[in-house]
């Protein structure tokens, strides 16, 4: 079961008020857009957005007049919103953790802990996959993947030793893959607070779907799309999706509500271990 982050702090900065309306540009599980439907009574909208089919169809089970759901990438939001005439628009949230659906239910790939197919895409139309990367892609290509993703310090030995895997035979599971890394890296590593495939996983992720451009481009479009006044929330689980907000916060007609971004209280770590590295940051529209 999916557990949403955050969702206090998330209240808070959005500040949802009766009739109002809100994008969940991240909808996953629903957890934080039942939470915003029951603030925004009787009459407030919130226009979903998930990329993944399977989690749509779930969601599309509790679809109403004030639960519009999509199966569309955040991307388009700027598209979509005009498409459907959903209008005004009072804040928009960003959760780019990926969904527990993904680790635990999924079976494509995202997790190193079972077998699976490596795939990791979140969704199933888009061409490139995980498998596709590390069979294809070249020696200083993936090296630059996986340093730039998620600032792999083995990068080079970890790429090596999959480069001289793939020559003798295709890659194909995850186990193939953290079996790999697994013996590519020093022994120290392999002690470390996490697991020494999580970093390359993590960046295989982001290649496969594209997500930090795809950030880029959708933290614009729903700039457009909020009035004056509206709020932006983003949580944020890695340094690459910092980046990319760090660099917005910059943009002229942004009021930045988090001097420094909010961090989950001990008790929810304790509750929900997942939620270790969240960070959440939120503007104000001008």
């Amino acid at each position: 079961m999916h557990v949403p982050v955050l969702v206090d702090e998330v209240l808070h900065f959005l500040n949802p008020k009766s009739n109002e309306n809100f994008i969940d540009c991240t909808a996953g599980g629903g957890g934080h857009t039942r939470e915003i439907l029951k603030k925004t009574e009787p009459e407030g909208r919130v226009l979903a957005f998930e990329w993944d089919k399977g989690l749509c169809e779930r969601l599309k089970k509790d679809e109403s007049e004030r639960f519009l759901i999509v199966n569309e990438s955040y991307t388009r939001v700027e598209e979509v919103v005009k498409e459907k005439n959903f209008f005004p628009v009072h804040g928009v949230l960003f959760d780019l953790g990926f969904s527990s659906f993904h680790v635990d239910e999924s079976g494509r790939g995202f997790s190193f802990r079972e077998e699976e197919p490596l795939d990791m895409r979140y969704n199933e139309d888009s061409l490139l996959t995980a498998k596709d990367i590390v069979n294809r892609q070249r020696e200083e290509d993936l090296v630059h993947i996986l340093h730039h993703y998620s600032r792999e310090r083995y990068a080079e030995e970890i790429v090596r030793a999959i480069v001289k895997r793939r020559e003798k035979k295709e890659i194909n599971t995850t186990k193939e893959l953290r079996e790999i890394i697994e013996n590519a890296v020093p022994e120290h590593y392999k002690r470390g607070k996490i697991h020494c495939a999580t970093k390359t996983f993590q960046a295989l992720r982001i290649a496969v779907n594209a997500e930090i451009l795809g950030l880029e481009v959708a933290l614009e479009k729903a700039f457009n799309v909020m009035e004056d006044g509206g709020r932006l929330v983003v949580i944020c689980f890695h340094a690459g999706e910092e980046k990319v907000v760090n660099k917005f916060l910059k943009k002229s007609g942004v009021e930045v509500l988090t001097e420094s971004p909010v961090r989950p209280a001990q008790e929810e770590v304790k509750k929900n271990i997942r939620s270790r590295s969240a960070k959440l940051y939120a503007i104000t529209k001008k």
